[in-house]
């Protein structure tokens, strides 16, 4: 019957590769998108709810991260009330792929009870674990206050940091201009590139001036993507005139 359990599970995970090494460029590079939690086929006709969730306990159990995963990827269909104390337990797990789907879990929940425990992910060791639980957090709609954004400032990944620019970027909240302006002379390239696309996008009025100081930036890559911006931005602004 477990066999049985698991097998449901790796046939619904075909579209979604599970992988023990964070994909940190890919992530980055999603479109924005309403994340949905999967349908995982129950079988209601041969397990009852109370063996699929003592399946479940022995799934969160097992030895192998991926079945821990899995587990946790079929918990997002439950009710909150049932699904949460196995993700909150699932947030302490050894292995960071397991949290990192923990967070995930969480999020697609859609419940304003996953919000400490999306807080509490921001504080994991793993990077994974904290750029899901930081992009929870912003979908569900939660306010963060300014406390919470200056400390993920000083986060020690750079994947981390770059994740809030882009988030900032995506979603208004009050607060953002002095952090993203702070974020813009990160030391890291990557970060500061978030930050001015960010600073570009919601503050269009001002963003000759953040591509001007693109320009002049030390990074390569950061100093042609302002040059490319400029150079749209002037010919709009060409069209605009002679209209």
């Amino acid at each position: 019957m477990a066999d049985r359990f698991r097998l449901i599970h790796f046939k619904s995970g075909d579209s979604e590769r599970i992988s023990g090494t964070p994909q940190f460029g890919h992530r980055f590079e999603e479109e924005r998108r309403k994340e949905k939690a999967p349908r995982f086929d129950h079988q209601p006709d041969t397990f009852s709810f109370q063996t699929t969730l003592n399946q479940l306990k022995a799934d969160l159990r097992h030895g192998d991260p991926q079945v821990r995963v899995l587990a946790l990827r079929y918990l997002e269909q439950l009710e909150p009330a049932t699904a949460l104390p196995f993700l909150q337990e699932a947030l302490s797990d050894q292995d960071g792929t397991v949290r990192a789907q923990a967070v995930r879990s969480l999020s697609r929940l859609r419940t304003l009870e996953a919000t400490p425990l999306l807080k509490k992910g921001l504080r994991d060791p793993d990077p994974e674990v904290r750029m899901g639980a930081l992009r929870g957090l912003f979908l569900s709609g939660e306010r963060l206050d300014q406390h919470l954004l200056l400390q993920l400032l000083s986060d020690e990944s750079p994947w981390v940091r770059r994740k809030l620019a882009t988030l900032l970027g995506w979603y208004r909240l009050e607060g953002s201009l002095p952090v993203l302006t702070q974020m813009a002379k990160d030391p890291e390239a990557k970060v500061r590139k978030a930050a001015l696309i960010s600073l570009v996008a919601l503050y269009p009025e001002e963003g000759k001036d953040w591509l001007f100081q693109a320009y002049r930036d030390e990074d390569q890559e950061i100093r042609l993507w302002a040059k490319k911006a400029l150079e749209k931005w002037m010919m709009r602004t060409k069209g605009k005139s002679s209209s």
